[in-house]
């Protein structure tokens, strides 16, 4: 089963701290990593470790960490076909986590910002062929997001958007996304001041009333509220011991896709993805949280 994505690689540097700092503040005492990252390689290589075959959309730098890149995706069975090396640094971010698990996230784009214009177009050719459904996250350019959507569109393959970061996101983007995927702060970002006094649940309906598909709000400790057709459920997730949540939006993102493009009902892929999720945040740095499925043995059941 072959699932395009569309999204972005980076080195990920990671502070652990025991609490984040205030303006101004410097805290000692934190313990740095690096490696791999970036919403849609990690989604990419969830899909790979669920069992499906997943084809990466993106731009990364002729340097070193491009290179290691490369040699990531070899490993992991994602096909680089749609990868283009260009002429600027690969993007990077620094996240910061704190002694409760919680990040914050600071990104760097430099060559996803060569995913412009017509430059995706034969791109997402490559990587729509064949292919069951399309996985966008918004790290790369908005146009270049567009362009795909119109791609697999008239191809009559459904798009999965998971809004994030959900920055001055275009409307005809969201609204017309098969399966929307936005976590509470992006759903609110989408929704702006309409969303103020919302709690989760009239979020999600309220985000059904603007768009053509389907709704799947994650939630984090609580799961996530699906709005299908009218017909709205609450999935939840299964208690974890929080270590460190980076990667967990991108592990439910990846696993879910992978699951319903496998014929999965909507509900039931949810529910996987939740405990894949839930999974992955009991284990510190991205990759080695996202799970594969002899890890999670019963969850299909």
């Amino acid at each position: 089963m072959s699932i395009a994505v569309l999204g972005g690689y980076g080195v990920g540097i990671t502070m652990q701290l025991a609490r984040m700092p205030h303006a101004g503040e410097t805290v000692s005492g934190g313990v740095l990593t690096r490696e791999h990252g970036g919403k849609g390689s990690n989604q990419a290589i969830a899909i790979a470790r669920w069992g499906s075959r997943p084809t990466l959309i993106t731009a990364i730098g002729d340097d070193a960490d491009g290179r290691a890149a490369r040699e990531l995706w070899s490993r992991e069975g994602v096909d680089d076909a749609a990868v283009i090396t260009v002429d600027d640094a690969t993007m990077a971010g620094v996240i910061l986590v704190d002694g409760e698990g919680e990040n914050r996230i600071a990104i760097a784009a430099g060559a996803l910002d060569a995913l412009w214009g017509a430059r995706v177009e034969p791109l997402a050719a490559t990587a729509l062929e064949g292919a069951s459904a399309l996985v966008i996250s918004l790290e790369v350019p908005h146009d270049a997001a567009m362009r795909c959507c119109d791609a697999a569109r008239r191809a009559g393959i459904p798009v999965i958007l998971n809004p994030a970061p959900a920055t001055d996101v275009p409307r005809e983007l969201w609204t017309t996304a098969d399966i929307l995927v936005p976590n509470q702060t992006e759903a609110r970002s989408l929704l702006g001041l309409e969303a103020v006094d919302l709690d989760d649940l009239a979020i999600a309906v309220a985000l059904a009333e603007h768009c053509s598909g389907d709704i799947i709000l994650t939630c984090g400790a609580e799961g996530a509220i699906v709005v299908d057709n009218g017909s709205v459920s609450r999935i939840t997730s299964p208690s974890a011991v929080v270590v460190d949540t980076t990667g967990a939006g991108d592990t439910f993102v990846g696993v879910f896709a992978a699951e319903y493009s496998a014929g999965a009902e909507l509900n039931d892929a949810v529910t996987i993805a939740c405990r894949a999720a839930a999974f992955s945040v009991e284990h510190r740095g991205v990759i080695a949280g996202i799970p594969r499925r002899d890890e999670l043995a019963g969850a299909a059941a």
